[in-house]
């Protein structure tokens, strides 16, 4: 009888035990399919996270519009420099007066044009092409009344090609904010023009 109590008590002991293992990989099993839906639920944000950094917008330019752009923005930069030389190395004070108000406006000029590229997504040229490169490292070797001459002359040249380009962006441009830059410029190149014209009958 004594024997029977003991077996029976044996065989509760371990259905107690059977049954807490059983209960115990539930538990795990459960907790595992609810990590799985949190993993799943923060790799799906990356790339809406990705799609809304990608805010920046373009104009749609005409190839008119581009080649204006890119010779507007060389063509201040060279005058800006070549300013700056009149400067220091001009010899006439009507040479270098001409040279430090080139160097005001179209570094006003330049600044609006960079303005407008930052609203309209395009990249502008940063430096000179080998051209302009070329006639700013020619006027740079000369000094005194040799470098007034120069400098006036290139002036003059220049800017009559200068107002040319203006007045064809003004009339036909196709970006409303790139042809009012050029038309509102053209006042300050003809000036320009005009000073230049002053300043190289002075050197002569």
């Amino acid at each position: 009888m004594r024997n029977s109590i003991l077996t029976v008590f044996a065989a509760t002991m371990l259905m107690v035990g059977c049954k807490k293992n059983e209960s115990t990989a539930g538990y795990q099993s459960t907790d595992t399919q609810t990590v799985s839906p949190a993993i799943t639920d923060k790799d799906s944000i990356k790339p809406a996270d990705s799609a809304a950094t990608n805010t920046a917008t373009t104009v749609s330019l005409s190839e008119q519009d581009k080649k204006f752009a890119d010779a507007a923005a060389k063509g201040g930069i060279m005058e800006v420099m070549m300013g700056q030389l009149a400067e220091t190395n001009a010899s006439n004070p009507a040479v270098k007066a001409l040279g430090q108000m080139m160097v005001k406006d179209h570094t006003k000029a330049n600044d609006e044009l960079k303005q407008w590229a930052s609203k309209a997504g395009y990249t502008l040229p940063s430096g000179l092409d080998a051209d302009k490169q070329k006639k700013y490292d020619e006027l740079k070797t000369k000094k005194g009344t040799e470098f007034d001459r120069k400098y006036t002359e290139l002036m003059v040249d220049d800017h009559k090609k200068d107002i040319e380009e203006f007045k064809k962006q003004s009339a036909d441009g196709t970006e409303t904010s790139l042809k009012s830059f050029a038309s509102n410029t053209l006042p300050t190149l003809e000036h320009h023009l005009k000073e230049s014209e002053k300043a190289k009958a002075a050197v002569k």
